[in-house]
């Protein structure tokens, strides 16, 4: 017991001036909270121990039980000390120790009367410095975010207005392989880019080293910039701390990572040097970067063929969180190569079209037999719009949002019903603050595969079938019928639905951001380009077919001749765009992009006002 009852106050004290001690040393404390000058008075000490009284009582009231476990219990109780970060006084731990065992009963009284009256005085310390922090953090919700710049390199253009014409033009980018021999594969046609290049945006070594999907990514980011009037005059002047890259690729380098392994074959000395580092998805958002100096967020987001659309939305957020000003953003992908086009054959989704490359990619059409693989890289320049209004900048549109839902359903199909699909663009909406009555031009993803197709237009009908405006010209129809007047219906606003693939085949990874681009430039230009090769939609896209009747007031013989009327007078009125360009005064555009795996995404775009 004597024993027991000496060794409880020295572990103890031992204890408390080792914890005093590192304290001081990792300085969390710049000075004990225990400390007493003799220079205070009673109120001054009052209130230097608002924060720590209740540590203080937990320590002291260690001192009445023997023992260790009892202080242990004691420190693990001390939670706040982050509210003491900002003191400003200043002392040994030595002082400190011997104030907090001292003989000074009557302090630790009134120490102890004091943490009966302020059990809450940690809380209270806490808060406010907590209120102060939030002070600092900049107003972001109001921080708008625009588009500045675009660059783009495809089949058909590999500069924003050239492929934007074409489309226009219905010109298709589908062609024979000449890459290599493909004579071995059913499929032997692809959206290959014949000549390309690199307009001095890379070096020439690089140029020999890197993989295609690099060298177009640099391209398309180098013509970004210069489309938004990035010269270097402003980029001297730019925070290259608050500028950023996220450009993506769903495959990354395959055909470095393909040629190091028929150099292994023979040996692992005849492996090329660079060809970790080529072959991953990263590397051409961070050598744009380091050739750029651009210190802020980069990293490379790879979610198959939705990867574009989550580096445009991540970039997006980095600006509205106030953490960045300017954001390359997009994807590349070039994965016409032995590998690539085996492995797409082998998963049974390609075209076998040959004898006629330009009609193969037909999106919707009853005679589609899959998608053409095409290459290329898209790459937008987002900024802030007081950034971008203090420079001078062109502003093409607005990004207004997007949203990314999984299917959770399958390797490489959709879910059936299109529930993944509908979420999206319904969490897109919201996220955005956009009414569905306010989109009228869907970008769709639309590959020409039998099921992706179809289950994306059942997805668009679930969402933008029910708007009120196409609930209340049918209930007007109502009225033509009992009154025997012509029918005249404006189904879905005019929204109008197209497939950028339909002439550039899909691009993987970079799919989504050549089409943000062809959707921003349908703004600009107040054209939509044609569903080329849509020459027999099929039948489940009939636009009769989708009208909700069952909120009207009809009769059962008026909805069997509502639906005759319609069948006759409007299936050429559907939502898709027809084989020819159409003039839209775009309000909200909505573009989409799906891939492997079940991931979904959607973007909204708007003309800037």
């Amino acid at each position: 017991m004597a024993v027991s009852s000496l060794s409880s106050p020295l572990c103890t004290w031992f204890l408390a001036a080792c914890m005093s001690i590192a304290c001081e040393k990792d300085h969390l404390l710049e000075s004990s909270i225990f400390q007493y000058p003799k220079r205070l008075t009673q109120k001054s000490r009052h209130k230097k121990l608002i924060g720590s009284v209740h540590c203080s009582q937990n320590l002291l009231s260690s001192f009445q039980v023997s023992g260790m476990q009892s202080l242990m219990s004691s420190c693990l109780s001390l939670e706040p000390f982050e509210v003491l970060y900002n003191s400003n006084r200043s002392s040994s731990s030595l002082n400190s120790i011997f104030s907090l065992f001292g003989s000074k009963s009557s302090n630790r009284r009134q120490m102890q009367k004091r943490s009966a009256v302020h059990s809450g005085g940690v809380a209270v310390a806490v808060q406010p410095e907590k209120e102060i922090i939030l002070k600092k953090k900049p107003l972001t919700k109001n921080r708008r975010v625009v588009v500045t710049g675009m660059g783009v390199v495809t089949s058909i253009g590999q500069d924003a207005d050239t492929f934007y014409n074409n489309l226009l033009d219905g010109v298709s980018g589908i062609s024979e392989i000449e890459a290599f021999d493909c004579s071995q594969f059913p499929t032997k046609i692809a959206g290959e880019i014949k000549s390309f290049s690199a307009d001095g945006c890379v070096s020439p070594k690089l140029f020999k080293r890197a993989d295609k999907s690099v060298l177009y990514l640099l391209t398309a980011g180098k013509k970004a910039l210069a489309d938004a009037g990035i010269t270097e005059q402003v980029m001297d002047v730019l925070d290259k701390t608050r500028c950023g890259v996220i450009i993506g690729s769903a495959l990354g380098g395959m055909k470095i990572f393909n040629d190091a392994i028929e150099a292994l074959r023979v040996s692992y000395k005849k492996m090329n040097p660079f060809c970790v580092p080529f072959a991953t998805t990263n590397v051409g958002s961070a050598i744009l970067a380091m050739d750029l100096g651009w210190m802020g967020p980069n990293y490379s987001i790879s979610s198959a063929c939705a990867t574009s659309n989550f580096c445009i939305l991540n970039s997006a957020n980095h600006i509205i969180r106030g953490e960045t000003d300017l954001m390359l953003c997009g994807g590349s992908d070039a994965a016409i190569i032995p590998i690539g086009l085996g492995g797409f054959v082998a998963c049974r989704t390609l075209s076998q079209r040959n004898d006629d490359p330009t009609k193969a990619s037909r999106p919707w059409d009853t005679d589609r037999d899959g998608f053409v693989l095409g290459e290329g890289a898209g790459v937008l320049l987002l900024e802030e719009l007081e950034h971008a209004k203090r420079r001078g900048a062109k502003i093409y549109s607005e990004f207004l949002g997007g949203s990314f839902t999984c299917d959770a359903y399958h390797m490489t199909d959709p879910h059936p019903d299109g529930m993944g699909i509908a979420l999206c663009i319904e969490q897109a909406l919201v996220q955005s603050g956009v009414s569905k009555e306010n989109v009228n031009y869907i970008n769709a993803h639309a590959t020409s595969t039998l099921r992706g197709d179809l289950t994306e237009f059942q997805a668009i009908v679930r969402c933008f079938g029910q708007n009120p405006e196409v609930k209340g010209n049918i209930l007007k129809s109502s009225i033509y019928l009992q009154s025997s007047e012509s029918l005249v219906l404006k189904p879905f606003l005019q929204l109008r639905v197209n497939s950028t693939k339909s002439m550039i085949g899909h691009l993987l990874g970079a799919s989504g951001a050549v089409e943000a681009v062809a959707t921003i430039k349908a703004i600009q230009t107040g054209w939509v380009h044609p569903n080329i090769n849509l020459e027999n939609p099929d039948e489940a896209v009939v636009c009769y077919s989708f009208y909700d009747l069952t909120v009207c007031s009809f009769t059962l013989f008026q909805v069997v001749v509502f639906n005759l009327l319609c069948y006759v007078c409007i299936q050429d009125r559907d939502l898709l765009v027809g084989t020819k360009k159409e003039s839209l005064d775009i309000k909200v555009a909505l573009s989409n992009s799906f891939g492997f795996g079940g991931h979904n995404s959607s973007i909204l775009f708007a003309p800037y006002k």
